[in-house]
Protein backbone atom coordinates (compact mmCIF):
# COMPACT_ATOMS: atom_id res chain seq x y z
CA UNK A 1 0.00 0.00 0.00
CA UNK A 2 1.06 3.59 -0.54
CA UNK A 3 2.45 5.07 2.66
CA UNK A 4 1.29 8.63 1.97
CA UNK A 5 -2.24 7.44 1.28
CA UNK A 6 -2.23 5.38 4.46
CA UNK A 7 -0.91 8.39 6.42
CA UNK A 8 -3.70 10.55 5.01
CA UNK A 9 -6.29 7.93 6.06
CA UNK A 10 -4.72 7.68 9.53
CA UNK A 11 -4.76 11.47 9.99
CA UNK A 12 -8.40 11.65 8.94
CA UNK A 13 -9.31 8.80 11.33
CA UNK A 14 -7.49 10.56 14.17
CA UNK A 15 -9.23 13.86 13.46
CA UNK A 16 -12.76 12.49 12.98
CA UNK A 17 -12.57 10.07 15.92
CA UNK A 18 -13.83 6.96 14.12
CA UNK A 19 -13.18 4.73 11.15
CA UNK A 20 -16.74 5.24 9.94
CA UNK A 21 -16.45 9.04 9.93
CA UNK A 22 -13.06 8.87 8.20
CA UNK A 23 -14.49 6.46 5.61
CA UNK A 24 -17.39 8.80 4.89
CA UNK A 25 -15.08 11.80 4.52
CA UNK A 26 -12.68 9.96 2.21
CA UNK A 27 -15.20 7.99 0.20
CA UNK A 28 -13.87 4.64 1.42
CA UNK A 29 -15.32 1.73 3.33
CA UNK A 30 -14.67 1.34 7.05
CA UNK A 31 -12.88 -1.93 6.29
CA UNK A 32 -10.48 -0.11 3.92
CA UNK A 33 -9.76 2.52 6.56
CA UNK A 34 -8.91 -0.25 9.01
CA UNK A 35 -6.69 -1.90 6.41
CA UNK A 36 -4.65 1.31 5.99
CA UNK A 37 -4.23 1.68 9.75
CA UNK A 38 -3.14 -1.94 10.16
CA UNK A 39 -0.67 -1.49 7.30
CA UNK A 40 1.02 1.39 9.12
CA UNK A 41 1.04 -0.40 12.44
CA UNK A 42 2.60 -3.48 10.86
CA UNK A 43 5.15 -1.45 8.91
CA UNK A 44 6.37 0.56 11.89
CA UNK A 45 5.84 -2.09 14.56
CA UNK A 46 3.72 -0.02 16.92
CA UNK A 47 0.08 0.39 17.80
CA UNK A 48 -1.29 3.73 16.66
CA UNK A 49 -4.95 3.57 17.72
CA UNK A 50 -6.59 1.78 20.65
CA UNK A 51 -9.95 0.50 19.42
CA UNK A 52 -12.95 -0.79 21.39
CA UNK A 53 -16.53 -1.38 20.34
CA UNK A 54 -17.49 2.03 21.73
CA UNK A 55 -14.54 4.35 21.09
CA UNK A 56 -11.09 4.75 19.69
CA UNK A 57 -8.16 6.84 20.92
CA UNK A 58 -4.61 7.51 19.83
CA UNK A 59 -1.83 5.78 21.67
CA UNK A 60 1.16 7.79 22.82
CA UNK A 61 3.04 6.61 19.74
CA UNK A 62 -0.04 7.33 17.64
CA UNK A 63 -0.17 10.93 18.86
CA UNK A 64 3.47 11.51 17.91
CA UNK A 65 2.97 9.76 14.57
CA UNK A 66 -0.11 11.89 13.90
CA UNK A 67 1.85 15.14 14.25
CA UNK A 68 4.66 13.93 12.02
CA UNK A 69 2.22 12.55 9.46
CA UNK A 70 0.51 15.95 9.17
CA UNK A 71 3.89 17.57 8.56
CA UNK A 72 4.84 14.98 5.94
CA UNK A 73 1.53 15.38 4.12
CA UNK A 74 1.87 19.17 4.16
CA UNK A 75 5.35 18.92 2.65
CA UNK A 76 4.06 16.52 0.01
CA UNK A 77 1.28 18.95 -0.89
CA UNK A 78 3.79 21.79 -1.11
CA UNK A 79 6.05 19.73 -3.37
CA UNK A 80 3.13 18.93 -5.67
CA UNK A 81 2.12 22.59 -5.77
CA UNK A 82 5.69 23.56 -6.62
CA UNK A 83 5.84 20.97 -9.40
CA UNK A 84 2.56 22.26 -10.81
CA UNK A 85 3.85 25.81 -10.58
CA UNK A 86 7.06 24.92 -12.40
CA UNK A 87 5.11 23.31 -15.23
CA UNK A 88 2.55 26.10 -15.51
CA UNK A 89 2.74 28.46 -18.46
CA UNK A 90 3.89 31.99 -17.53
CA UNK A 91 0.91 34.36 -17.49
CA UNK A 92 -0.17 37.64 -15.91
CA UNK A 93 1.36 41.12 -15.68
CA UNK A 94 4.99 41.84 -14.80
CA UNK A 95 5.84 45.27 -13.44
CA UNK A 96 9.44 46.08 -14.37
CA UNK A 97 11.71 49.11 -13.89
CA UNK A 98 14.92 49.93 -15.79
CA UNK A 99 17.18 52.93 -16.44
CA UNK A 100 16.00 55.13 -19.30
CA UNK A 101 18.78 54.61 -21.85
CA UNK A 102 19.21 50.89 -21.26
CA UNK A 103 15.47 50.36 -21.14
CA UNK A 104 14.73 52.27 -24.33
CA UNK A 105 17.66 51.11 -26.43
CA UNK A 106 18.39 47.57 -25.22
CA UNK A 107 15.66 46.12 -23.03
CA UNK A 108 12.59 47.16 -25.02
CA UNK A 109 13.69 45.51 -28.31
CA UNK A 110 14.58 42.34 -26.37
CA UNK A 111 11.15 42.31 -24.72
CA UNK A 112 9.59 41.85 -28.15
CA UNK A 113 11.21 38.40 -28.25
CA UNK A 114 10.19 37.61 -24.68
CA UNK A 115 6.55 38.53 -25.25
CA UNK A 116 6.45 36.51 -28.45
CA UNK A 117 7.81 33.52 -26.54
CA UNK A 118 5.33 34.02 -23.66
CA UNK A 119 2.13 35.41 -25.23
CA UNK A 120 0.16 35.27 -21.96
CA UNK A 121 2.51 37.67 -20.13
CA UNK A 122 1.90 41.43 -20.16
CA UNK A 123 4.76 43.85 -19.40
CA UNK A 124 4.30 47.11 -17.48
CA UNK A 125 7.72 48.75 -18.04
CA UNK A 126 8.67 51.96 -16.24
CA UNK A 127 11.86 53.75 -17.32
CA UNK A 128 13.47 55.95 -14.72
CA UNK A 129 17.02 56.87 -13.70
CA UNK A 130 16.14 57.23 -10.04
CA UNK A 131 16.63 54.31 -7.63
CA UNK A 132 13.14 52.94 -7.10
CA UNK A 133 12.05 50.94 -4.06
CA UNK A 134 11.19 47.57 -5.56
CA UNK A 135 9.04 46.40 -2.65
CA UNK A 136 7.22 49.61 -1.72
CA UNK A 137 6.51 50.56 -5.33
CA UNK A 138 5.30 47.09 -6.27
CA UNK A 139 7.83 46.13 -8.95
CA UNK A 140 8.41 42.47 -9.73
CA UNK A 141 11.94 43.12 -11.00
CA UNK A 142 14.27 46.06 -11.58
CA UNK A 143 17.45 46.51 -13.60
CA UNK A 144 20.13 48.63 -11.93
CA UNK A 145 23.36 49.95 -13.39
CA UNK A 146 25.18 50.48 -10.11
CA UNK A 147 26.61 48.50 -7.21
CA UNK A 148 23.91 46.71 -5.22
CA UNK A 149 24.21 47.49 -1.50
CA UNK A 150 20.64 46.43 -0.60
CA UNK A 151 20.96 42.95 0.91
CA UNK A 152 17.16 42.59 1.13
CA UNK A 153 17.05 41.87 -2.60
CA UNK A 154 18.27 38.97 -4.70
CA UNK A 155 20.63 40.17 -7.45
CA UNK A 156 21.52 38.30 -10.64
CA UNK A 157 24.61 39.66 -12.37
CA UNK A 158 24.42 40.88 -15.95
CA UNK A 159 27.23 41.88 -18.29
CA UNK A 160 28.86 45.18 -17.25
CA UNK A 161 27.49 48.29 -18.90
CA UNK A 162 30.49 49.43 -20.95
CA UNK A 163 30.98 53.06 -21.96
CA UNK A 164 32.80 54.63 -24.89
CA UNK A 165 33.94 58.22 -25.49
CA UNK A 166 33.16 59.63 -28.93
CA UNK A 167 32.31 62.75 -30.92
CA UNK A 168 31.19 63.72 -34.41
CA UNK A 169 33.75 64.14 -37.22
CA UNK A 170 32.68 67.80 -37.56
CA UNK A 171 33.44 68.51 -33.89
CA UNK A 172 36.84 66.80 -34.07
CA UNK A 173 37.74 68.67 -37.26
CA UNK A 174 36.95 71.96 -35.57
CA UNK A 175 38.42 71.31 -32.10
CA UNK A 176 41.02 68.64 -32.75
CA UNK A 177 41.24 65.04 -31.56
CA UNK A 178 42.40 64.32 -27.99
CA UNK A 179 45.27 61.82 -27.83
CA UNK A 180 45.40 61.34 -24.06
CA UNK A 181 42.79 61.78 -21.29
CA UNK A 182 44.37 65.01 -20.03
CA UNK A 183 43.55 66.63 -23.40
CA UNK A 184 39.84 66.51 -22.53
CA UNK A 185 40.19 69.60 -20.34
CA UNK A 186 40.40 71.59 -23.60
CA UNK A 187 37.19 70.09 -24.97
CA UNK A 188 33.44 70.31 -24.53
CA UNK A 189 32.46 67.13 -22.67
CA UNK A 190 28.71 66.70 -22.61
CA UNK A 191 27.43 65.58 -19.20
CA UNK A 192 24.71 63.20 -18.13
CA UNK A 193 22.66 64.53 -15.21
CA UNK A 194 19.23 64.17 -13.66
CA UNK A 195 17.36 65.65 -10.73
CA UNK A 196 18.93 63.39 -8.10
CA UNK A 197 22.52 63.67 -9.34
CA UNK A 198 24.68 66.45 -10.83
CA UNK A 199 26.73 65.84 -13.99
CA UNK A 200 29.76 63.59 -13.58
CA UNK A 201 32.68 66.03 -13.66
CA UNK A 202 35.46 63.44 -13.57
CA UNK A 203 35.86 60.98 -16.43
CA UNK A 204 37.99 57.89 -15.96
CA UNK A 205 40.06 55.86 -18.41
CA UNK A 206 42.50 52.98 -17.97
CA UNK A 207 45.44 51.63 -19.92
CA UNK A 208 48.47 49.47 -19.16
CA UNK A 209 49.82 52.19 -16.87
CA UNK A 210 46.72 52.29 -14.72
CA UNK A 211 43.83 54.66 -14.03
CA UNK A 212 43.64 58.14 -15.54
CA UNK A 213 41.13 60.62 -14.09
CA UNK A 214 40.46 63.95 -15.75
CA UNK A 215 38.18 66.74 -14.59
CA UNK A 216 36.07 67.77 -17.57
CA UNK A 217 33.93 70.78 -18.41
CA UNK A 218 30.23 70.16 -19.10
CA UNK A 219 28.62 73.37 -20.40
CA UNK A 220 25.73 71.26 -21.71
CA UNK A 221 24.13 68.56 -19.56
CA UNK A 222 21.14 66.37 -20.36
CA UNK A 223 19.19 63.82 -18.31
CA UNK A 224 18.76 61.36 -21.19
CA UNK A 225 21.31 59.20 -23.00
CA UNK A 226 19.57 59.34 -26.38
CA UNK A 227 19.47 63.13 -26.16
CA UNK A 228 23.22 63.14 -25.41
CA UNK A 229 23.75 61.02 -28.53
CA UNK A 230 21.77 63.58 -30.57
CA UNK A 231 23.87 66.40 -29.13
CA UNK A 232 27.07 64.60 -30.09
CA UNK A 233 25.76 63.96 -33.61
CA UNK A 234 25.03 67.68 -33.85
CA UNK A 235 28.66 68.46 -33.05
CA UNK A 236 28.16 69.92 -29.59
CA UNK A 237 30.97 67.94 -27.96
CA UNK A 238 32.33 64.63 -26.69
CA UNK A 239 30.09 62.15 -24.87
CA UNK A 240 30.83 59.07 -22.79
CA UNK A 241 27.86 56.75 -23.19
CA UNK A 242 27.08 53.02 -23.48
CA UNK A 243 28.80 51.36 -26.42
CA UNK A 244 25.72 49.30 -27.17
CA UNK A 245 23.73 52.46 -27.83
CA UNK A 246 26.41 53.95 -30.10
CA UNK A 247 27.60 50.90 -32.06
CA UNK A 248 25.68 51.78 -35.25
CA UNK A 249 26.85 55.40 -35.18
CA UNK A 250 30.45 54.29 -34.71
CA UNK A 251 30.20 51.70 -37.49
CA UNK A 252 28.73 54.23 -39.93
CA UNK A 253 31.22 56.97 -39.05
CA UNK A 254 28.56 59.37 -37.76
CA UNK A 255 30.51 59.29 -34.50
CA UNK A 256 34.21 58.60 -33.97
CA UNK A 257 35.68 56.99 -30.87
CA UNK A 258 38.25 59.17 -29.13
CA UNK A 259 41.11 57.86 -27.00
CA UNK A 260 40.86 54.35 -28.50
CA UNK A 261 44.05 53.33 -26.70
CA UNK A 262 42.32 53.88 -23.36
CA UNK A 263 39.44 51.87 -21.95
CA UNK A 264 36.40 53.73 -20.67
CA UNK A 265 34.87 52.52 -17.41
CA UNK A 266 32.20 49.88 -17.16
CA UNK A 267 29.42 49.87 -14.61
CA UNK A 268 28.05 46.80 -12.84
CA UNK A 269 24.56 45.83 -13.94
CA UNK A 270 22.11 43.52 -12.16
CA UNK A 271 18.51 42.44 -12.26
CA UNK A 272 16.97 42.44 -8.79
CA UNK A 273 13.89 40.93 -7.25
CA UNK A 274 12.58 40.41 -3.74
CA UNK A 275 13.03 37.07 -1.94
CA UNK A 276 9.56 37.62 -0.45
CA UNK A 277 7.91 37.70 -3.86
CA UNK A 278 6.55 34.31 -4.89
CA UNK A 279 8.64 32.73 -7.65
CA UNK A 280 5.87 32.60 -10.21
CA UNK A 281 6.42 31.16 -13.69
CA UNK A 282 6.17 34.66 -15.20
CA UNK A 283 8.84 36.13 -12.90
CA UNK A 284 11.11 33.11 -13.21
CA UNK A 285 10.84 33.11 -17.01
CA UNK A 286 11.57 36.85 -17.14
CA UNK A 287 14.64 36.63 -14.89
CA UNK A 288 16.01 33.72 -16.93
CA UNK A 289 15.36 35.59 -20.18
CA UNK A 290 17.13 38.79 -19.04
CA UNK A 291 20.13 36.85 -17.70
CA UNK A 292 20.39 34.84 -20.94
CA UNK A 293 20.08 38.00 -23.07
CA UNK A 294 22.26 40.43 -21.12
CA UNK A 295 24.36 38.10 -18.97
Amino acid sequence: MDRLTSMAVFVKAAETGSFAAAAAALGLSSQMVGKHIRFLEARYGMRLIDRTTRRQSLTEAGSAFYERSKAVLAEADAAEALAANLQAAPRGTLKVNAPVSFGAHSLTPALARYMKQYPEVDIDLTLSDRIVDLVDEGFDAVVRIAPVPDSRLIARSLAPYRLVACASPAYLEERGTPVRPADLVEHECLGFAYWARPPVREWEFTDARGLHTVRVTSRFSINNGQALRSAALAGLGIIQQPREMLDQDLASGRLVQVLPGYESPSRPMHILFSPDRKSTPKLRSFIDFVVATFG
